[in-house]
């Protein structure tokens, strides 16, 4: 039985150690022990072979042409181009070790792979699947990286021969590796090769470090005015619930409260009650002369701002704030719309949900 061609035969499978690539299954497929023993045989025999391929320190493969040049195009071309000796071809895969050409030439068969194989010579496996452009092979070496294979110790090493060997995925998990283990790395033999051999490569790697962490201190200053925003937005929705519907907590003093009626649970009235209190009885209530009072300032503005109808609104100096702004400098106008529009787009985004910490100490 002719074995078939490889690639075709690609189900998941598992046996005597061995492994199938099952990422490019054509169909259902099913292969039986004897027709995997058959391929092997095939292969560990040389059964009417016609090519010899030469590897370093003066080993030798037998295989065959046909098999070779359907799995891979740049072999094709290779025994193309090869001398004829009586009826085989000789070719030759130099640079790297004999059992990893071996591994190598066994997976062209059958799409099949030793794991102890896998776990030795993954590097130069992924050299020979770029260089002989078998990217099924490419794949597997990349997933058992990913999966254990790729340590601190070899990821800089691994990282290179991404770069090279065109492995984007590859590259991309070695990148945020080094980015995440930065000071590991950079104390690694492979690091303090990279520095000799490509000092270019490692500027590039710390320069990245310091963006991410540029961008990590960015998101995390977002994160927090995000939060400033909402707690000013839920304190302007205190205003109104304080002034409006009565706070039993707070006030106001014209509202008649039953003596049974529980305190108030609206979060943002504790954070704003101290604030309150403090500019009811202030004596330096005027903007600059206390700090705790321009705060409060501040909020009455930005409710201001932020009311559809200071007419019948019944937040304090609603409508005295709307005429100030008429006299505002533009500079400070320009501030002031700024602030009110992301305070209105966080709370749009986030759904205005409620911070109990102290408005007063945001405002």
């Amino acid at each position: 039985m002719a074995p078939p061609l490889p690639g075709t035969a690609t189900s998941s499978y598992s046996q005597k150690g061995y492994l199938m690539n099952g990422s490019q299954q054509r169909g259902h497929c099913c292969v039986s022990t004897s027709t995997k023993e058959l391929w092997d045989r095939l292969f560990d025999e040389g059964y009417r072979a016609d090519v010899s391929i030469n590897t370093d320190n003066g080993g030798t493969i037998y295989a065959h042409s046909n098999i070779l040049g359907m799995a891979s195009p740049v072999i094709k071309g290779m025994l193309k181009k090869s001398k004829k000796r009586g009826l085989q071809r000789s070719i030759s895969i130099p640079g790297v070790p004999h059992d990893a050409v071996r591994a190598f030439i066994r997976f062209l068969y059958s799409s099949c792979y030793e794991k102890e194989d896998m776990e030795e010579f993954v590097l130069p496996l992924l050299v020979l699947s770029h260089a002989y452009v078998v990217p099924e092979l490419k794949q597997v070496c990349v997933q058992q990286l990913e999966q254990g294979l790729l340590t601190i110790e070899n990821v800089i090493d691994i990282f290179q021969l991404a770069l090279l060997c065109d492995a984007p995925r590859l590259s991309f998990i070695c990148h945020r590796m080094i980015l995440r283990n930065i000071k590991a790395v950079s104390a690694t033999e492979g690091w303090q090769a990279m520095k000799q051999s490509h000092p270019i490569l490692e500027r590039v790697l710390l320069q990245s470090k310091i963006d991410e962490d540029n961008r990590q201190k960015d998101r995390i200053r977002k994160k927090n005015e995000g939060k400033i925003y909402l707690q000013l937005y839920e304190a302007m929705e205190a205003l109104v619930h304080i002034c409006r519907d009565g706070c039993r907590t707070i006030g106001p003093h014209d509202k008649d409260f039953k003596a049974n009626q529980s305190p108030c649970d609206y979060a943002a009235c504790k954070g704003l009650e101290l604030l309150v209190r403090h500019f009811a009885a202030c004596k330096l209530r005027v903007p600059g002369g206390c700090i705790h009072c321009k705060r409060m300032w501040q909020l009455l503005e930005l409710h201001s701002r932020l009311c559809d109808n200071s007419d019948i609104c019944k937040v304090p100096l609603c409508r005295t704030f709307r005429e100030k702004i008429r006299r505002q400098s533009k500079k400070d106008e320009i501030k002031w719309r700024i602030l009110v529009k992301k305070i209105l787009r966080t709370k749009t985004i986030a759904g205005a949900p409620f911070f109990p910490s102290a408005i007063a100490s945001s405002a």
